[in-house]
């Protein structure tokens, strides 16, 4: 099956007053129809300004964009913007960490998706009410055909997500792309909201790149995982190649941190050591030997990414499979 989005060589610049921080660097992959990619990483990894750049959230007088982004074929990246408001929405959707960031507080939850619906759909107020009430139930919204009338106060945080997700569907795009959708949300909200994506996911064989920094999310609904450093892709594979055979010590640092059932209750958790470096003058060979507890002096050459022998999937790391056994026991500060 042919890929429905393809990222190639992507690299997302901003300048600011002290240089030039480059967000994504280097970022390929793609999505196929029905498929579910998450892309992890520690807050500043670049996974959140990929996903953006896909939609063409990041267009700025003092953002550089290169590389390509094409979905069905259409180049993403030098589309003008009447082309790429067509793209989104209608073909590609986002939900936002925060829906009360995404929704106006001074208009009616209804009223919002309904003029949505009529701005890209030749259809009566009257239809495209009735389409909101439907996706409001699609969705798991109680009682849609009062809570249409409510404002986005009087719906909790879980309910507020909820609506968004509906919106984003509105137009039956083929790739929803959630950036952090659960972080604020209490474990039981977001076992719901992951179980919602994951029925729409089935149903309406609908794409889905899931940003988040959370591994027990990716658990849950991810056939592929993408793992982002310093604004590099370090590691891509299956749910179970990254579970169960990461390649990469920042990848076992990851896994490290989940707290698991078959360990002694009371203890710390590991945590990967130092800080992420800056994106202003990151170093020099593998960005993440300053923290990696495996360094040795091949790490101050540039690690590509490829399949190296013995692997099964894609990494960014110059330790041979001797030493990456190790890397299924977590990492230990």
């Amino acid at each position: 099956m042919s890929a429905l989005l393809q990222v190639a060589d992507l690299r997302v610049g901003f300048r600011t007053d002290d240089g030039t921080v480059q967000a994504v660097d280097g970022v390929s992959f793609d999505v196929r129809a029905g498929e579910v990619l998450a892309i992890v990483g520690e807050s500043g990894s670049g996974k959140s300004v990929t996903a953006q750049t896909i939609t063409g959230l990041t267009r700025a007088p003092n953002a550089t964009i290169t590389g390509s982004v094409t979905y069905g074929g259409r180049e993403l990246v030098d589309m003008d913007d009447d082309g790429l408001r067509a793209v989104r929405g209608e073909q590609i959707a986002m939900v936002f960490q925060d829906p009360m960031s995404s929704l106006n507080p001074v208009y009616r939850v209804g009223d919002q998706i309904v003029e949505m619906i009529r701005a890209h759909r030749d259809v009566s107020r009257a239809e495209a009410r009735a389409q909101t009430v439907e996706l409001l139930r699609s969705v798991g919204i109680a009682r849609p055909e009062s809570r249409i009338r409510d404002y986005p106060h009087q719906f909790s945080g879980g309910m507020r997500q909820r609506v968004m997700i509906a919106m984003a569907l509105a137009l039956e795009p083929a790739l929803l792309i959630a950036d952090e959708p659960t972080t604020a949300l209490d474990v039981t909200v977001q076992a719901q909201i992951l179980g919602l994506l994951d029925r729409l996911n089935r149903e309406r064989d609908l794409a889905v790149i899931m940003i988040t920094h959370d591994l027990g999310v990716v658990a849950e609904l991810a056939d592929r995982v993408l793992v982002m450093y310093a604004g590099q892709v370090v590691e891509d594979g299956t749910l179970d190649d990254i579970f169960y055979r990461p390649q990469h010590p920042y990848t076992s640092g990851l896994l490290g941190s989940l707290t698991r059932l078959d360990q002694p209750r009371g203890g710390r958790l590991p945590q990967i050591s130092g800080q992420p470096p800056s994106l202003l003058a990151p170093p020099q060979g593998c960005r993440f030997s300053p923290r990696c507890p495996y360094v040795f002096d091949r790490c101050a050459q540039l690690p590509t990414l490829e399949i190296r022998p013995g692997a099964t999937h894609l990494d960014r790391c110059w330790l041979d499979q001797d030493h990456k056994q190790q890397l299924r026991e977590p990492v230990t500060s």
